[in-house]
């Protein structure tokens, strides 16, 4: 959702604007909310690039029929019928990464201009659409006043400073350390890591996390290469990614089980027993061998892709997701990753060890060695089913419309049976790089190229990765 830079810009106009009128938390919504709805009617309105596609463009064509009537497309009592369900649109998505980018600060809930505030003629980019944006009904001719705000329309000063900030450099394109706090040193490292990575293996086709991954999670060039070695957030990088792997295969598992789970009114309710059966029967028919998995290591100690291999035979099911976790409680061990990353991998802040974590799976083996994989399976259930419940009731909350209390779950049990009211996501927890990848395209820094990522010579200049 976080893709544009053109919203990062916006939003930080908002926010000088903000400071300037000493707008309140009512004013900053309403800014954030018509505005959002403004670049829609935009793109929307005039030949823009197809390639940009403003948030929520479908939703507000109905109220384009002869102008926009702005205030019924924002507005905030009837958000179902707006542009955007959310109080606060799209800055939902886009204030966190905002705030820790640095362009805009959050005081009391009130937007304010961040450590790196809107430059004046990014303002200016932004005067006639903030203009309108005081309006109920805004006619097109009016609209095509703001044309330069639209998504997709060059902006070199925007270019020029956002560069600045997401690559920690001054004076077009010179870092020095002491100019920038902690974040933006680390977000420097990222796109410095993810730009030599590209150098690397961009020729392979694959998108912005993969190709980071065959370069820092698998093989050698973690510590071989001289860029990356001499990078400490590389090692950072490597434990989240082989972590990201048993995080993934949790999500699916978990997911997959909610959905064999009928609902209250129905009859696939299900019972413990009949849920570990249903993982169960679906494990290999052996024994817990360790033996059978792909070796983890090369000869010369280098980490190979088991987990990439496991997954081309098919991500959804559950005995990949198994054995993908078996994979993470080797990876786990003591000795089978560099301290400095296997810190990350476990977690910095870890003291023992955690519910459904590696080296929780890796008791699970230790302890079911010498049983069918089956019987792992079935406690694998178990363990998600008593999580479920554990997170369930540390969100409980009591309800004010009702006086009871509320449970924020989609798995219940009821009379010793399980059902849902509702399914479970199964997607992968986002590392955020493929939107850092997207931000730096757009700002020059990489390039696609028959289907293939490069690195621009701007951003080998600016980001280093040349040896």
């Amino acid at each position: 959702m976080t893709r544009y830079i053109r919203y990062h810009s916006l939003y930080a106009a908002i926010a000088a604007h903000a400071e300037r009128n000493a707008w309140d938390i009512t004013a900053c919504r309403r800014a954030v909310r018509r505005s959002e709805a403004l670049l829609a009617a935009l793109q929307h309105h005039t030949e823009t690039d197809p390639a940009w596609l403003a948030h929520g463009v479908d939703r507000v064509r109905r109220f384009c029929a002869e102008e926009l009537e702005l205030a019924r497309a924002a507005d905030e009592e009837q958000l179902s019928q707006s542009y955007s369900p959310r109080r606060w649109g799209f800055w939902d998505q886009y204030g966190g990464p905002a705030t820790v980018l640095g362009t805009v600060d959050v005081r009391d809930g009130v937007l304010r201009p961040g450590r790196h505030p809107c430059p004046p003629a990014v303002k200016d980019l932004f005067a006639p659409l903030l203009s309108l944006a005081a309006q109920d009904v805004v006619s097109f001719a009016d609209l095509e006043t703001a044309w330069q705000a639209a998504l997709g329309v060059p902006c070199p000063a925007e270019r020029e400073w956002l560069t600045d900030v997401l690559t920690a450099t001054r004076d077009g394109g010179t870092h020095s350390q002491g100019d920038w706090e902690a974040p933006d040193r680390t977000r420097r490292a990222t796109l410095r890591i993810l730009g030599r990575a590209i150098d690397l293996h961009g020729h392979e086709g694959d998108g912005y996390q993969e190709t980071l991954r065959s370069a820092v999670a698998f093989g050698g060039e973690a510590t071989t290469d001289p860029v990356l070695a001499a990078i400490p957030e590389t090692a950072g990088w490597r434990g989240v990614l082989l972590r990201h792997y048993s995080v993934g295969a949790w999500r699916r598992l978990w997911a997959a089980l909610v959905a064999d789970v009928g609902s209250k009114d129905g009859e696939a309710d299900r019972s413990a027993g009949e849920l570990r059966d249903w993982l169960a029967q679906q494990a290999p028919d052996a024994n817990v061998l360790l033996d059978d998995l792909p070796p983890l290591k090369n000869a010369a100690g280098q980490l190979l892709p088991v987990e990439r291999q496991l997954l081309t035979q098919g991500a959804d099911a559950p005995r990949t997701n198994v054995l993908l976790l078996m994979v993470g409680a080797l990876r786990s061990r003591e000795g089978h990753l560099p301290d400095d990353v296997r810190a990350v991998f476990l977690g910095r802040q870890r003291r023992w060890a955690e519910f459904l974590d590696p080296t929780w799976v890796d008791g699970l083996i230790d302890d079911y060695a010498d049983r069918p994989v089956r019987d792992l399976a079935a406690r694998l259930v178990d363990d998600m089913l008593a999580q479920s419940r554990r997170v369930a009731l540390a969100k409980l909350r009591t309800d004010p419309a009702t006086g009871g209390l509320k449970i924020f779950s989609r798995l219940h049990l009821r009379n010793e049976r399980y059902y849902k009211t509702g399914d479970e996501g199964d997607s992968d927890i986002g590392t955020r790089i493929p939107q850092l990848g997207s931000l730096a395209a757009q700002l020059g820094l990489f390039a696609v190229r028959d289907n293939c990522h490069t690195v621009t010579a701007q951003g080998r200049r600016i980001l280093e990765t040349n040896p």
